[in-house]
């Protein structure tokens, strides 16, 4: 019977009903569009370095994780090289240049790696890095979304040297996955390369001794990472040795992009709980009488609450459905220059938590209908 009066209610006031699924599902495309842009902004300044092939990463000491203050010589990563456990280390710097594309101009983090060593991505079109000095490349799928560039493709980068703009010609070696830095696609080079090209005080400056912002480390026992952190902190000094995701955590504006749309996705959630809240709230209320005649003739509060929490389900069910489908289709007209990542576990998270609103936002009004008394209800009482 409470299936059966709940149904019956939501078909003779149907428009009602859709109404309101259609508000639950503005409240879906908001909550489920700032899930994506977290993890849009969130990949785009930790992509590469949650990616690395390594265990841990090391950076000057007392430089608060900072990549762009940090400096590793090469006399400290020989230094590194030799702890016992550590099986390989490399050196990785970071830029930024400008990819010249005929007219337009595309902003890519320039990273140096040593070919071969940890820091350089593995390929899934090409080949790999081959010399220090090669003037070859390495670039993410994100440069190929933007630009269709491919294996043995010429590519040309302006770079600030002293006060000209310089310009370099490198061939395309491979293409890697998504590996983004500091919101920017990523263009890896070897690290002499990287040294010719990188902004500079003047044209052709190159340095002794190459200096990288961090190393990339790996362990021969990598579940061992604490104790060979502390290792390498006590054995070789000025460092600090910190696992990838302390790591990209660190990354500049990463921690705080990611407090501010968490923030807004709880508000958002608040809201749903909210208007839900207010709206079987306002329905309870209309029919007050309704119910103590249900109760008058017998029925069971059980009976009256499943009929209520069956309304909430389904509206709350049909709102995020709707709001589901139109998020995934809106999200294929967007460019791939928009940082907005739609993956399974934040669509599932979403979905789960708008479900969640609706029983809990409509608490109140089933708590309300059961204490409903008959006679009061149809003006009986004395």
């Amino acid at each position: 019977m409470a299936l059966y009066l709940a149904f019956k209610e939501m078909w003779r006031n149907r428009g009602r009903f859709l109404l309101f699924s259609l508000v639950i599902a503005l409240i879906t495309v908001l909550v489920l569009f700032i899930a994506a842009l977290a993890d849009g902004l969130g990949n785009g300044n930790k992509e590469y370095i949650e990616k690395l092939n390594g265990d841990l990463v090391v950076y000057k000491k007392d430089v608060d994780l900072s990549i762009g203050a940090s400096r590793i010589d090469r006399l400290k990563l020989n230094e590194i090289r030799r702890v016992p456990g550590v099986r390989d280390a490399g050196q990785v710097s970071f830029a930024s240049v400008v990819l010249m594309m005929g007219e337009r101009k595309i902003n890519v983090a320039l990273i140096g790696v040593e070919p071969g060593k940890p820091g350089e991505p593995p390929v899934i079109k090409g080949s790999g890095l081959e010399e220090k000095r090669a003037k070859e490349a390495i670039i993410d799928q994100n440069v190929v979304a933007r630009t269709g560039l491919g294996v043995g493709d010429e590519i040309v980068l302006k770079s600030i040297q002293g006060t000209k703009e310089e310009f370099y010609t490198l061939r395309v070696a491979g293409v890697s996955d998504g590996r983004q830095f500091s919101l920017q696609p990523a263009l890896i080079v070897p690290q002499l390369t990287f040294e010719r090209i990188k902004p500079g005080a003047a044209a052709g400056d190159t340095q002794a001794e190459l200096i990288s912002n961090i190393a990339v480390v790996q362990l021969d026992d990598p579940a061992n990472w604490k104790a060979m952190a502390n290792t390498l902190e006590s054995q070789v000094s000025d460092i600090k040795a910190v696992d990838l995701k302390t790591a990209y955590e660190n990354t500049p504006g990463y921690s705080a992009q990611q407090s501010t749309l968490n923030t807004q996705r709880f508000f958002s959630l608040l809201i749903g709980v909210l208007v839900i809240g207010g709206f079987f709230q306002i329905q309870t209320l209309q029919k007050v009488p309704q119910i103590g005649m249900l109760k008058a003739i017998g029925a069971p509060n059980l009976a009256i609450g499943i009929a209520a929490m069956t309304q909430i389900v389904m509206v709350t069910l049909m709102g995020v459905a709707i709001g589901t489908i139109v998020t995934l289709g809106l999200s294929l007209t967007f460019p791939s220059t928009v940082p907005i990542v739609f993956s399974a576990n934040a669509i599932l998270l979403g979905i789960v938590s708008l479900m969640s609103i609706g029983p809990v936002g409509g608490l109140v009004s089933i708590r309300y209908a059961l204490r409903v008394e008959p006679l009061t209800a149809l003006g009986l009482a004395a």
